[in-house]
């Protein structure tokens, strides 16, 4: 016998609901899940400085690039390489023979000439009394007056001769005109060199004291330049990754001009610098205070975080539950960020542990990463709902 189609279907339609009214079984009932480990802390207000932070590089306070005024031979390197040297101290001799023998040249022609001076002028005193009896006519005492003269220019023109070769002479010695550190030497004793060539043979940089600079937005400038004329301002420099304390210096220099290009304006810190902390070249963040803003809203910056939407801050509910809300950040103060809006005094945001947060989600409050507990956990994880909003 064929099986019937249409019995079939209906025996096949029957298992069906069959199997699905014993997979529908009992409804099954969702709820939150455990509550998440979070650290949390109070929003707080207080007086806060406003700091500026910026990258900025140290430049040495004075550079000097040594160079020779004469040539000839180099007898003489009186320094190392990386030596500090004091103003005066010499640091090159140049061979000065060629120029005492132009020095004695020029003494010697001065001398003469002195000694033809001498006797013209004798002779002029002589010719005025024979030019008054007619015993000589008047234009040999002309001619005679013009010798004296002439000889006065010579000598005095013999005397520059002189001055001039005793400064080549003095420029074959060569002194530091700076305190400074000596760097990179360039020409080597018994080279022969070549005066003001484009080469130094040193560059000599003064690091004590020394300079910070970095650069602010424009729209600081006004602030700082009032602030500058009631008081100087201290601008503090940290070394990044080193260890070391923050370093004190002042604010010495505004540039005359805003780059147009970054719209920010140059500003140089001097810092003492007697154990070389700070080096030429170096990248330092540079911290400084512009205004105090009372009563501002303080947040843990690490509880800011950025959605799609913009910062937010996960603010925890009485019933230990928490929501999202959108904030706006300012300024960075230590460890704190000041909040525009969003938040209010007292209320407690999560600080560590977002990651695994949505909103309405509920929390379970540890102690912080310091051992220390977090604001109110104790009181806030024993209390029921309606407890809480009591206590509130």
């Amino acid at each position: 016998m064929k099986p019937d189609p249409c019995a079939l279907i209906c025996l096949l339609l029957g298992t069906a609901a069959l199997f699905a009214g014993c997979s529908r079984g009992a409804p099954v009932t969702v709820g939150r899940g455990d509550p998440v480990p979070v650290t949390v802390d109070v929003v707080t207000r207080k007086d806060v400085p406003i700091v500026i932070s910026e990258i900025g590089s140290v430049e040495p306070y004075s550079t000097i690039a040594v160079k020779a005024q004469v040539g000839g031979e180099l007898l003489e390197v009186r320094f190392r390489e990386g030596q500090d040297v004091r103003k005066s101290d010499v640091l090159f001799r140049i061979d000065p023979r060629p120029y005492e023998a132009a020095l004695k040249a020029a003494r010697a022609q001065l001398e003469k000439d002195t000694v033809q001076l001498k006797t013209a002028r004798a002779d002029v005193e002589r010719y005025k009394d024979l030019v008054k009896k007619d015993y000589v006519t008047q234009e040999e005492f002309d001619r005679i007056s013009t010798n004296a003269s002439a000889l006065e220019a010579a000598v005095g023109a013999d005397q520059a001769v002189v001055e001039n070769a005793t400064v080549q002479l003095e420029y074959c010695t060569i002194r530091s005109s700076i305190d400074g550190r000596t760097g990179k030497l360039m020409v080597n004793q018994g080279n022969i060199v070549k005066a003001n060539a484009d080469t130094p043979m040193v560059i000599i940089n003064q690091i004590d004291p020394i300079y910070v600079s970095f650069s602010v937005p424009e729209r600081d400038l006004p602030e700082i330049k009032a602030r500058r004329t009631a008081g100087r301002l201290e601008v503090r420099a940290t070394i990044p990754d080193s260890g070391t304390p923050q370093l004190t210096g002042w604010l010495s220099f505004i540039d005359n001009t805003v780059n147009i290009t970054t719209g920010s304006v140059l500003l140089k810190a001097t810092y003492p610098n007697h154990v070389r902390i700070l080096w030429p070249g170096q990248f330092v963040t540079a911290s400084l205070q512009v205004s105090v803003k009372p009563n501002a809203l303080l947040v843990p910056t690490q509880a800011i975080q950025t959605g799609q939407q913009g910062p937010y801050v996960y603010v925890v509910k009485p019933d230990l539950t928490v929501e999202s809300r959108a904030v706006v950040p300012g300024g960075v103060y230590e460890q704190e960020t000041i909040v525009e809006k969003g938040v209010e005094t007292g209320e407690r945001v999560v600080k560590d542990g977002q990651i695994r947060l949505v909103p309405g989600a509920t929390i379970k409050i540890q102690e912080s990463a310091g051992g220390e507990s977090s604001p109110a956990a104790a009181p806030a994880a024993a209390a029921s709902p309606s407890a809480a909003e009591a206590h509130r």
